[in-house]
């Protein structure tokens, strides 16, 4: 789980990754169970390789920096999804009041819904293992 002791360093941390991969860190917030965050990804480098640097170097960090989080560990997957210049600001609006969102749905909910809305294609049995 990310709670509120780490979060402002754990940002900056990711920020920093995403820097030395030659991108940009927009923005980012987080909730217990997971994070969102709209960054400027390099050319150079696969949305695969990006995510697992990403979450690997964060991971270490947190359990070399946070010795009580030694069972941290993010899922296995990500979801990942490029943005219109025409919808920058919503999405990252979206990111910041992450906390102020009415939780009626789960996240889990909430992502296919996601998903749906937007015709993005899935199969279930894959997204949650």
């Amino acid at each position: 789980m990310i709670d509120n002791t780490i979060n402002d360093r754990l940002y900056t941390y990711i920020g920093g990754i995403i820097k030395e991969l030659d991108g940009a860190l927009i923005e980012i917030n987080a909730m217990p169970e997971h994070i969102h965050f709209y960054a400027y990804m390099p050319k150079t480098v696969s949305v695969s390789r990006f995510m697992e640097i990403v979450k690997a170097n964060s991971s270490k960090w947190i359990h070399t920096t946070f010795p009580d989080k030694n069972n941290f560990g993010w899922q296995d997957g990500y979801g990942a999804f490029s943005v219109s210049k025409s919808s920058e600001s919503a999405v990252i609006q979206y990111i910041k009041n992450q906390q102020n969102h009415p939780r009626e749905r789960s996240f889990q909910e909430e992502f296919i819904d996601m998903l749906n809305k937007y015709g993005i294609e899935y199969d279930e049995k894959y997204i949650w293992k």
